[in-house]
């Protein structure tokens, strides 16, 4: 019997006996959701009913890999084609939140669309307001906020976006919160608990572990001294206090 790490894809529409079968030969699974709902997933595929081949196949693989259930062991993981139709960011926040929330899923992943690669019709191959550097730019805006949601406590509600209902280009969403929170800084290292400290832009869960650990042993006056450096110090800088 082969004891290594076994991941295995399942095919949208897949039935509930082959999907459990997947689940007893597997350390993994996924099975991507494409679309933040019914009416965008419509615009990629026609033959496809997103409720029966999708949304269904999702919550059998949570159901059977709940805490409890046979195959609790095995990890669900799922991914967005992003920009394939006209979705914006906050839709895909929203359905991942569910995803992480109520279905228990392990990840979420995303991938930008890429143009030329589909067909004429799909809203993605149509729409040119974003270059290909965008479009990747907009991907790892994405993962940013997975990570804000799973790793630094950040709530949904938490999220800016712009009027068009999409994060901002030109900055990561944990500085975009800190510039709307003026309040909430200057946080000062040497005090502030592990919340607060994840709020820090430039700062995240490894250093802030750091300095939780050794700021026990001494008091901190630099980022040198907690091996921060370069732009993530100057932007850290911006919301911090040594005092």
């Amino acid at each position: 019997r082969y004891r290594g790490y076994i991941h295995l894809k399942i095919i949208p529409g897949a039935s509930d006996a082959a999907i459990r079968h997947a689940l007893s030969l597997a350390s993994a699974v996924s099975l991507n959701i494409e679309a933040p709902g019914r009416a965008h997933f419509a615009r990629l595929s026609s033959y496809k009913d997103y409720d029966r081949d999708i949304i269904a196949p999702l919550k059998l693989m949570a159901a059977e890999t709940a805490k409890g259930a046979e195959f609790n062991r095995v990890r669900c993981t799922t991914q967005f084609i992003v920009g394939a139709s006209d979705e914006s960011d906050r839709e895909i926040v929203r359905y991942m939140d569910g995803i992480y929330n109520r279905l228990k899923f392990e990840r979420v992943y995303f991938s930008a669309y890429q143009t030329g690669l589909g067909r004429p019709e799909l809203p993605g191959e149509q729409r040119f307001t974003l270059s290909a550097d965008d479009r990747l730019t907009r991907e790892h805006r994405l993962y940013q906020v997975d990570f804000l949601l799973r790793s630094y406590k950040f709530q949904p509600d938490e999220i800016s976006y712009g009027a068009d209902g999409n994060l901002d280009l030109t900055r990561d969403p944990k500085e975009t919160w800190a510039l709307l929170h003026p309040e909430f800084f200057p946080v000062r290292l040497n005090s502030a608990d592990k919340e607060a400290l994840l709020r820090i832009p430039g700062i995240g869960p490894v250093s802030v572990k750091q300095i939780l650990k050794y700021r026990k042993l001494f008091h901190f006056h630099s980022f040198v001294e907690l091996g921060i450096k370069g732009k993530l110090a100057e932007k850290a800088a911006k919301y911090t206090d040594f005092s």
